[in-house]
């Protein structure tokens, strides 16, 4: 028998709020006990909830992701920008194209198809902020590695979709389509959009403040505008991510009340960022992880030295703290839902390796979601930069 929606929704935030609570026992993040929680529940392992359902919630994903981009958003504010300068910029640019060239060299050595190790690569450059932040939230961490991470992440969307496009021109043509001009340029087109709509939204989001000061109202408004802003974003083909990011930035820094909005967002999240990873459990396909082969392992191996080593040498070009040098890089690993959405671009560019380009980004999405997050937490503590009574 199938239940609704709302009975569905309810077992998953009782079973993440518990599984959230055993993995504190184990000294593990609650966002690993969120995604153990819906992979357990989901249609691949018992079933409880099914695929269809699961597939239904992904607005709730949207959300989510729309908020936390609007949470990064708001730590941008003028004197911070003024402190870190171009270290995080240079930092993101380095990761990102690193992690590309790691998985391309690797595969076209061992002797993969030159459109598909292109394609693979391309994707290798997006990370997931999602995680990230819920394991900085949980454990209070505050430092340069931390700061830096934050602001890494924020910017390396940008450069992945622009590092994307790139490779995907690059593989048209290997695989023997014509060059075009607009596979390059329109992605810079949409990036400049979604910060343009984002910015606008930042200062339409001052307005209102003026007239409604009950938390209550503040929190209708931040939602409402939040969503608004993600919607019409998505309506245009543009990265809401970005433009909820720009909003966030635009807020802090033309309005003295962006703290107390931050506050009232994060009275709005806890659930909703339950969900969002509970969710993102149930969608995790174990199945596939037979089909990953020598190519998916490499990806993932290779993925996670180019990040690393490519943080490291941005560090060092923009004298970084040693901390941030030694620890920033493993915390870039997380990949999810960006990585996937890049992977429906690339299967039109090469349909012929559609399928193996899927399984290896949903296996690879599987390992990071659930290595990801553990992994950050251990870089914190190892930079010192979780306070010890969390």
């Amino acid at each position: 028998m199938q239940l609704n929606s709302l009975l569905y929704l309810g077992i998953l935030l009782m079973a993440g709020l518990l599984c959230g609570r055993l993995v504190k026992l184990i000294k593990l993040p609650n966002v690993t006990g969120y995604l153990i929680a819906g992979l357990v529940l989901g249609p691949y392992v018992t079933k409880v909830i099914p695929l269809d359902v699961v597939n239904d919630f992904s607005v709730i994903s949207d959300m989510a992701l729309s908020f936390i981009a609007f949470t990064i958003g708001c730590g941008f504010k003028r004197s911070y920008l003024k402190k870190v300068g171009m270290t995080p910029i240079v930092i993101a640019i380095f990761e990102s194209l690193f992690a590309v060239f790691a998985v391309q060299g690797v595969l076209l050595a061992v002797g993969t198809d030159p459109q598909l190790a292109v394609l693979l690569g391309a994707i290798a450059a997006a990370t997931a902020p999602a995680a990230t932040l819920m394991v900085i939230k949980q454990y209070g961490a505050k430092g340069p590695v931390t700061d830096t991470l934050v602001s890494v992440v924020a910017l390396d969307d940008a450069v992945a979709l622009i590092a994307f496009s790139v490779c995907v021109a690059v593989a048209s043509v290997i695989g023997g389509g014509k060059f075009e001009a607009k596979t390059v340029y329109m992605p810079v087109i949409e990036i400049v959009g979604a910060l343009l709509l984002g910015a606008l939204f930042g200062l339409i989001f001052k307005l209102p403040l003026r007239f409604f000061k009950k938390a209550s109202n503040r929190q209708i408004i931040t939602v409402g505008l939040v969503f608004a802003c993600s919607g019409i974003a998505q309506l245009l083909g543009w990265s809401s991510l970005l433009a909820c990011m720009a909003c966030g930035m635009m807020l802090c820094n033309v309005s003295s009340e962006s703290d107390g909005i931050l506050s009232v967002a994060d009275s709005v999240t806890p659930s909703l960022f339950l969900l969002f990873f509970a969710t993102s459990g149930a969608a995790l396909n174990i199945t596939i992880i037979p089909e990953i082969g020598l190519i998916g392992i490499i990806y993932v191996l290779a993925r996670v030295a180019g990040k690393v080593g490519g943080a490291w040498v941005g560090a060092v070009i923009m004298k970084a703290p040693k901390t941030v040098r030694r620890f920033l890089g493993p915390a870039l690993i997380p990949q999810a839902g960006v990585a996937i959405g890049l992977t429906l671009v690339a299967q039109t560019a090469a349909p012929a390796y559609a399928d193996r380009i899927r399984a290896v980004i949903l296996c690879a999405t599987l390992i990071y979601e659930l290595v990801g997050p553990v992994i950050t937490k251990l870089t914190l503590l190892g930079a010192k930069e979780i306070p010890e009574k969390s």
